[in-house]
Parts: C-alpha cells; structure tokens; sequence
C-alpha cells in the first residue's frame, strides 16, 4: 500500500480531461473575438468613410443589456460587463484610438477610474487640472474627459461644479470607484517616517488614523496622491497615502494598507463630453441641472416643488456662489431619471420657465461599483 487514494488516478485523469476542455474553448472564444474584432474594425473604417463618430456609449449600453438579458450563469452580470469592457475598449483601438484626458498625473484614483470605464485599451493622457480637462473635450483635443466631483467622506469637489456654469461641456457618464488608501514608502518600516504626502481629501479621508498612529509627524498638503508617491520614492524619510497602483509605479512599499478612516469610502468621477446620451430601454438614469433662484422667501421650495408633482425623485442638491453677485446662489440637482422620460421632462419645463438661469448638464447612465 502506498497511501494513496484508490480513486486518485481517476480524478487526476478528469481533471486533465476537463483542462483540455478549457484549452479547446478558449481557442474557440480567440477565433470568435478576432472575427468581432474584424467586424468592428469594418464598422470604423465605414464610419470614416461618411465622416460619423467612431465611439457611441448608448451603442455600449445596449450591448450590455443584451448580454445581460442573455446572461444564464455562472458568471455574473457585473463580471459579463467588466469582461466586454476590454473586448469593446480593443475593438475601438482598431477602429480609432479612443483619447480620454484625465485629471493627473498618473497613478491617482482618477486615473484608475479611467482604466476602469474606458479599458486598457484606450489611450489615457494626463492632463495639470480639472480646467485643462474641461478645456481640452471642450475644444475637441480629446473625445472624453474623467474628473472628481464628490467623496462619500469629504464631500464635493467645488471646482468640477464651478466649471459647468461657463462651460458647455456635457456629464456623459458617472463612475463609482472604492477608495482604499495605503502608507507608503521605500522600505516598507514604520519607523522611518518622518512627514508623509497626500492630496487633502485623503488626508482627510485618513484623519484619525494619522491622528492615532503618527500624532507628531508633519503631514503635508500636495497636488495628488501620485505627486505623493512620487516625492515619496525621492526623499529620504518621506511616506505618501496613495493606492497600490502609485506603489507600483513609483517602487514604493505599503507600511500599512487600507488607513482610510471609513470603510465604505467612494469617489464618484464624472465623465465628461459633447454631446447628449439618448436613453436605452432596461438602464437606471439619472440628471444634472443647474439653475439659480431669485433671493426672497419661498422661492427654492417652488422651484423644486414640480418633481414631487411629477414623482421625480431628488437625489442631491449643492449650491455655490454666483461669482460677482454676492450672496446669490447657483444650485446643482441631481435626480433619478432621463431628461426625455416624460414626467422628468415636465418636471424640466416648469423649472426652466421659473428661474433665472437654467441649463441641463446631462442625463446618463448610473455608475456602478
């Protein structure tokens, strides 16, 4: 006897037969992706050809809902739609290099949440600020731009909201992304730290901790977690709070992981564009406007009040300073729906024709974690 199990031979055999399986679907799917590939690249050239625009995210949006109707398991719908996300993103590689400027430089969190809505395959070029963002997909530089408009732990990113009022760039779409935040330095020691880096919305994502485990070490300010990073792996007794993806790019090693003080830790980023996103049947909506109210008693609450006539449900509102009008406000909303859905659109109406300045930012579809 030499210990073994009676039946090992024969579950080493079928698992060997099931690997060959494997082996043989996954030539399959290579052969079938090349021919989508063929398709769409057919698809690009015929869109040049009549001088029509190459990337349609309402087009993205279908393709999702129809795998997802389609879609019976095992794998989920969230894994279906992150797997052709790389397929689509290297199809419109063949067609056109998708260009989408993001607030930089790289490594930071909006540069992941670009990786994660445009794939791998697009090409992602930082840009020195949320202006030179907007600036750039406004004059047509580049297709589509990421920037940051709110933290669930440190609220709203003002700048985005401000450019809006004089910009005509458009929302096109949302991306949730988790935050996890990292200490970082070059050899990984605690005991080496003398000042750490950080953008300020994760020092303040990270106040506590940085309270409790280095009360007597500087904490400065900079312009990103990546600019962090980067000063980090340059100057000797330096840390950085950055992700694991700046880690890697500026050789940096994690002294202590996930430090943010709240757990359930979200940014949501915006994306930006030109145009306006029809809705597609089975998607959730939502709606950004911007309107400013006259100053007397009463006058928000009856400018707000047609979305409880109409059932539109209100999501958030943020106001900001009319810049040269002191004490005068602009006011941001968010609500659920597509600004073509009828009781959204009445809702819509009457608020035009009772404020001073009115303008729809976008309808687009929810962002997903």
């Amino acid at each position: 006897m030499n210990g073994s199990r009676p039946d090992q031979g024969g579950g080493d055999r079928e698992i060997s037969r099931l690997r060959r399986g494997i082996d043989e679907l996954d030539l399959e799917i290579l052969a079938l992706l090349n021919r989508r590939a063929a398709l769409a690249r057919e698809i690009g050239e015929r869109k040049k050809a009549g001088q029509r625009q190459f990337h349609v995210p309402d087009r993205e949006q279908q393709i999702y809902q129809r795998l997802a109707r389609h879609n019976q398991g095992p794998l989920p719908d969230q894994a279906i739609r992150h797997i052709f996300r790389e397929i689509i993103s290297a199809s419109l590689a063949l067609e056109k290099p998708l260009q989408v400027a993001y607030l930089g430089p790289r490594g930071t969190f909006t540069h992941l949440a670009a990786r994660k809505h445009f794939g791998y395959s697009a090409q992602l070029l930082a840009a020195g600020g949320i202006r030179e963002v907007f600036d750039s997909v406004e004059r047509g530089k580049y297709a589509y731009g990421i920037v940051p408009v709110e933290n669930t732990t440190e609220g709203i990113v003002s700048h985005t909201l401000d450019m809006f009022i004089s910009s005509r760039v458009m929302i096109n779409g949302e991306i949730l992304l988790q935050i996890t935040h990292d200490l970082l330095n070059l050899s990984g020691r605690r005991e080496e730290i003398e000042k750490i880096y950080s953008h300020p919305q994760a020092i303040g994502q990270c106040r506590r901790y940085l309270e409790e485990h280095y009360p007597g070490v500087p904490v400065v300010a900079v312009s990103s977690t990546a600019q962090a990073a980067a000063m980090a792996a340059e100057e000797a007794g330096a840390a950085a709070i950055a992700n694991e993806y700046a880690a890697a790019l500026y050789h940096l090693q994690a002294v202590d992981t996930s430090i943010q003080d709240v757990s359930h830790n979200i940014t949501r980023f915006l994306i930006l564009g030109t145009r306006e996103i029809p809705p597609v049947a089975g998607e959730e909506y939502k709606t950004t406007v911007l309107f400013s109210a006259r100053d007397q008693a009463g006058t928000l609450f009856s400018l707000l009040q047609p979305f409880a006539d109409h059932g539109v449900n209100l999501t958030k509102i943020e106001s900001r300073p009319r810049r040269g009008e002191p004490w005068q406000y602009i006011f941001f909303l968010d609500l659920d729906g597509h600004q073509q859905e009828a009781p959204v659109a009445a809702a819509l109406e009457k608020l035009q024709q009772t404020s001073q300045l009115f303008k729809v930012v976008g309808s687009y579809a929810k962002g997903r974690i």
